[in-house]
């Protein structure tokens, strides 16, 4: 069987789009960037011949569609300069104010003109890399599809003679439905852009066709900030592998580990259900405390409470968390779903896990993550994947879900329990006119685990979690009742007068 021949590869200056290219862009062949306007088309090209700058290449950039200068003020409001790599402007008339230099028009050149005036600039510059933004303005000027299809194929066999690498622009404003420029690239990028109910726009691109090269398929999201494209490669859990030998990670209260089992098993997911206040996000902070302790790194996602109101409880539990968070030992992320992409979050956590060896994460709640993005389709497809993927790493997971009601009808809003490890299962319970709370564990696949139902309360000396209270009623219908005696509670009953 004849060996693969090496693929030469042309960095992008995006890291991660390069990880999705596996290396880059194949060298010296022509490549069609395609998206509607707004997309992104322009930005990520000049971050193509930037990198191409800095490797001490010589690059061309060709725009048919906007002026150097509006190109100039594009790279300008993200910190860029195009010092470095020429610009060849081909413009309409319209668009050229108090210009100084010689303009040529297409509306009055014809077609093959406009192409010889392309070739003529690329055999004079002798660029490496090309871009020719946008081809859409190419397509304007054909008199026919035929004459079109010719021009463009022979532009393409001029670059492919001169092993230029190429990256074609197409805005998508043409509506003929041709895909002469598929069959003629070798390689098709889609970008898109998706105008959310609320909220900031999402971006996404997906390798379409590369011919001879290896890539990453699906669809990835990206961002553009001032600075930087930031493209989140889509997660592929499985090629995250690590062996690891799964130990029992305990919470630091002895009585909690007791109805755990002894503790969580590296490489779980535990889900904390109840309704809200009843105590799931101090009990993940009594873990990621204990982590710390231990010299570990944890992190702690929350889409639901801002840090100071995070601080003011852990205060109250007697944890400091921030101190922990000052010395780098907690990574704590307001996640802001409104204007954070699902693919960005998932690339949050990998970079907690994989650059700062998080060993406990926390995602607080699962309700805000799955609501708050009603246009997503696939958000629990890619929870799942997140949560195989930090199983894989060795992680302990703790996911928060809060059930619909406080007390009665308590119902859980998404089923997600077929995903977790662990189920531990909070309530509300009434006992001597008092609100109590109860915990127990429903589900553990790694090992033992009590039976029982114990009572645990947060204030004001920190999380206690009492004996086994075996007298319940009605626990898993969402109204537990309590049978026994006082003298289990913890602290016993408050006086009444």
């Amino acid at each position: 069987m004849p060996k693969p021949i090496p693929i030469e590869k042309v960095q992008t200056g995006i890291p991660e789009f390069d990880l999705i290219l596996r290396g880059g862009l194949p060298r010296g062949r022509i490549h069609l960037l395609e998206g509607a306007p707004g997309t992104g088309k322009t930005t990520i090209a000049l971050q193509l011949l930037i990198q191409t700058r800095g490797d001490g290449k010589r690059g061309l950039y060709i725009t048919l569609s906007e002026t150097a200068k509006e190109l100039e003020a594009t790279a300008a409001s993200h910190g860029w300069s195009l010092d470095g790599f020429a610009v060849f402007d081909i413009v309409p008339i319209e668009a050229q104010l108090d210009r100084q230099q010689s303009v040529l028009y297409p509306s009055e050149v014809e077609l093959g003109e406009t192409v010889r005036l392309i070739i003529d600039r690329i055999e004079a510059e002798n660029p490496e890399v090309v871009v020719i933004d946008t081809v859409s303005e190419l397509r304007l000027l054909a008199q026919d599809q035929l004459g079109y299809r010719r021009q463009i194929l022979a532009l393409k066999q001029f670059l492919q003679g001169r092993r230029c690498t190429t990256l074609i622009l197409d805005d998508l404003t043409h509506d003929d439905g041709t895909t002469d420029l598929h069959s003629l690239a070798h390689s098709v990028i889609v970008l898109e852009q998706i105008e959310r109910t609320y909220g900031a726009a999402r971006r996404r691109l997906r390798i379409a066709k590369m011919r001879g090269a290896d890539y990453q398929s699906g669809w990835h999201d990206f961002a553009i900030t001032r600075e930087n494209v930031l493209v989140f490669p889509s997660l592929i859990a499985e090629e995250h592998r690590t062996d690891f030998e799964p130990a029992t990670v305990e919470s630091g209260l002895p009585s909690l580990d007791d109805l755990m089992g002894g503790g969580l098993t590296q490489g779980t997911t535990t889900i904390l259900v109840g309704p809200s206040g009843v105590g799931k996000s101090s009990i993940a902070l009594q873990y990621v405390t204990a982590a710390v302790r231990r010299g570990e790194h944890a992190a702690y996602f929350s889409f639901d409470e801002n840090f100071k109101t995070l601080e003011q409880r852990s205060v109250a539990l007697g944890i400091d968390i921030a101190e922990a968070v000052h010395r780098n030992r907690v990574g704590w992320q307001r996640a802001n779903p409104s204007r954070l992409s699902p693919g960005q979050f998932v690339w949050q956590v990998r970079r907690e896990v994989e650059d700062r060896d998080a060993r406990i994460v926390v995602i607080d709640s699962l309700n805000s993550y799955l609501s708050t993005m009603p246009e997503e389709q696939a958000l629990t497809l890619q929870m799942h994947e997140l949560l195989t993927y930090l199983n894989n790493k060795g992680v302990v997971t703790i996911l928060i879900l809060a059930q619909q009601g406080i007390v009665g009808d308590v119902q859980n809003p998404v089923d997600l329990s077929f995903m977790s490890d662990t189920v531990v299962l909070l309530r509300f319970f009434e006992a001597g006119g008092e609100v109590r709370k109860a915990i127990s564990v429903v589900k553990k696949r790694t090992g033992i685990h009590e039976l029982s139902i114990r009572e645990f309360r947060l204030f004001p000396d920190g999380m206690q979690v009492g004996p086994k209270l075996m007298e319940f009623h009605g626990v898993l219908t969402g109204v537990p009742e309590y049978k026994g005696s006082n003298d289990p509670l913890l602290n016993g009953l408050a006086e009444t007068g």
